[in-house]
């Protein structure tokens, strides 16, 4: 199976040795991202704007690799608070 890593400056780069985004089989793995601005690499403040800046990166590595949000099958997100989950909710939404 061919398969070919993604990588784009609109979103943070891997923190380790792997790549944004894996196309394998017309399938794109996307690995975790977060809250960073890539423009700046600072984590944004607060729940909200780090589950939107999130998002934003995703799309970024997505549309790399010639995907859309529109496109996407699962998600998987992890975080700290538990009482965090309603704003991360409403980003999502």
């Amino acid at each position: 199976m061919d398969r070919a890593g993604i990588s784009t400056t609109q979103a943070p780069a891997a923190l380790g040795p792997y790549s944004q985004a894996i196309v394998a089989g017309g399938f794109v793995f996307c690995s975790g991202t977060v809250g960073i601005d890539p423009e700046t690499g600072v984590v944004r403040d607060g729940v909200e704007a780090q589950t939107e800046q999130a998002l934003i990166n995703l799309a970024a590595i997505l549309h790399a690799a010639g995907a859309s949000m529109a496109s996407l099958v699962k998600t998987t997100i992890f975080y700290a608070e538990v009482e965090d989950f309603p704003a991360i909710n409403t980003v999502y939404s």
